[in-house]
């Protein structure tokens, strides 16, 4: 979807993956090959980490949107992970939560923690990425 985004013009994608550290893969959204031979994190989830790292790539809040693709199960306090999301919802960014799908293509992530983060103003959707871009297009007209 990072590859797909960034072909758009006008549109400056930035692509961060997490697992208890925070990589970022900027540099390969443009070849997507590229960055799945690259890519090799495991263990353990800090997404609260990940989003304040973000906080620090916003350039202009009210023409940012972040992407949030997680089975939203927080491996740290969530306090850290909310937080971030309030700063950026009261910065003016958009805030959109992808939710995981297992194999068979179902939901399935932490419901609770999907609920805080729609609380402070992340809209939450569970979703292939076909209808992803529809998705996107409803949710920031």
């Amino acid at each position: 979807m990072a590859g797909i985004l960034s072909g758009l013009p006008l549109i400056d994608v930035k692509l961060i993956a997490f697992d208890t550290a925070v990589v970022d893969l900027s540099g390969y959204v443009e070849d997507p090959v590229e960055l799945l031979m690259n890519v090799q994190l495991g263990g353990g989830t800090n997404i609260g980490q990940a989003m304040q790292y973000c906080e620090q790539l916003i350039e202009d809040p009210h023409r940012s949107i972040v992407v949030l693709i997680s089975d939203f199960c927080e491996g740290a306090a969530p306090r850290s992970l909310l937080a971030a999301c309030r700063r950026f919802r009261e910065g003016g960014v958009k805030l959109l939560g992808l939710a995981a799908l297992d194999e068979n293509a179902s939901p399935s992530y932490d419901v609770q923690m999907a609920e805080l983060l729609a609380a402070e103003g992340m809209d939450i959707a569970a979703l292939t990425p076909k209808h992803f871009a529809e998705w996107l297009a409803k949710t920031i007209s």
